[in-house]
């Protein structure tokens, strides 16, 4: 089977998320509310100015932020953050794969965690729970759109919650005065392609 069969190919409902739980420490994952917006929109500040996770160059505005996470609350998408002792350790949230119709039953995600935070198992629990939420919802597919082969730490996450690479575009993106490759990684949510969907 290849990586593109393997990854469309039923899984099962969150594929290991229920060991990723955080019993027994003080990590916790909930659905961001907009009180949250502020240390998101600071977090995701820093991966703009120093990452290529992100390829928007110019971090967006507070507002713009809160237009963002509005319109994927309203359209239906989980939204989570981490909280250690009271304090937002990083996000996570689904958002349409495409526009059109025919792609209704994939979704995309994006995990963003704090500098300080980074190599605590946030961003595990934080995909984890996404993974779940997706599957609850009936989403079929996942696709990650990794920025830079250089980013180690989401691909390793994301392959050790059952994703695949599928696709690899180099140098389609541009930061830092250099050319960034587009990687592109994908996992089955529940059934995948084993049976259709209701409709």
């Amino acid at each position: 089977m290849d990586a593109r069969a393997a990854a469309a190919a039923a899984q099962p409902d969150g594929c290991r998320a229920r060991d990723m739980s955080a019993a027994g420490s003080s990590l916790a994952v909930r659905p961001a509310t907009e009180a949250d917006l502020d240390v998101i929109a600071s977090i995701y500040a820093v991966a703009v100015a120093t990452g290529t996770a992100s390829w928007e160059l110019t971090p967006p505005s507070g507002e713009e932020m809160r237009t963002r996470f509005r319109a994927l609350v309203d359209g239906g998408y989980p939204y989570l953050v981490a909280v250690r002792d009271g304090s937002v350790q990083g996000y996570a949230y689904a958002s349409g794969f495409r526009p059109r119709p025919g792609y209704r039953h994939t979704i995309e995600n994006s995990v963003y965690v704090a500098a300080a935070a980074q190599g605590q198992g946030v961003g595990r629990a934080l995909l984890a729970a996404l993974i779940d939420a997706c599957t609850a919802r009936g989403w079929r597919q996942m696709v990650a759109v990794i920025g830079g082969s250089e980013n180690v730490a989401s691909l390793r996450l994301h392959a050790s919650l059952g994703f695949v690479e599928v696709g690899r575009l180099p140098a389609t993106g541009r930061k830092f005065g250099r050319w960034l490759d587009c990687i592109q990684m994908q996992r089955a949510l529940g059934a995948g392609a084993a049976s259709a969907p209701d409709e």
